[in-house]
């Protein structure tokens, strides 16, 4: 009589989870048909559905940088070379210290985060496949047919920089024609 029970009360759990899980799939293909959930880029989606994908491309993006091999990264000439191409690929839409996004950025949903404490989030691997490959359906471009491989080293190094510049630093650093001088 035990073995009966416990298997009618595995047997009504499973039953119980594959009923619950069609009907939320049922659920969800019925809002996406319908079209009721907004896509449009004027609203930010909802709480557990933008922690849902910042989670997913966290996870996606350590997994896929785990093979990258990471340069030396630092040199002074290297660090002036990234903030250039900061100046005219990034900062447009991730700003920089003492510096906000330009409208181009700020009208983008979810709006592109500030730089500034990228490395504290990132390591220089997981920076550099973000900017070669981009985020899907983000509004981040990927750079690998834009920029050389110099040019993503060198921006990601500049970032690395960026927690420690002043507004000052990093105006210095981005001034145009800064990458000529010494």
């Amino acid at each position: 009589m035990p073995a009966t029970r416990t298997r009618l009360i595995l047997t009504t759990a499973i039953a119980t989870l594959l009923g619950a899980g069609a009907v939320g799939a049922l659920g969800a293909f019925v809002v996406v048909r319908a079209g009721w959930y907004d896509v449009g880029a004027t609203t930010q989606h909802f709480q557990p559905v933008y922690s849902l994908l910042e989670q997913a491309m966290h996870y996606s993006v350590r997994h896929h940088a785990k093979r990258v091999l990471v340069p030396a990264l630092g040199s002074h000439d290297q660090v002036l070379r990234g903030a250039a191409v900061y100046r005219d690929n990034c900062a447009q839409c991730h700003g920089g210290p003492g510096v906000a996004p330009g409208n181009h950025g700020l009208s983008m949903q979810p709006v592109p985060g500030p730089l500034v404490d990228a490395s504290r989030h990132w390591k220089p691997r997981e920076l550099y496949w973000i900017a070669r490959h981009g985020i899907k359906m983000s509004g981040m471009p990927a750079w690998e047919y834009h920029l050389s491989e110099d040019e993503m080293w060198a921006t990601v190094a500049f970032v690395m920089q960026l927690p420690v510049l002043s507004a000052a630093d990093y105006r210095a650093l981005t001034a145009p024609g800064a990458e000529g001088k010494r």
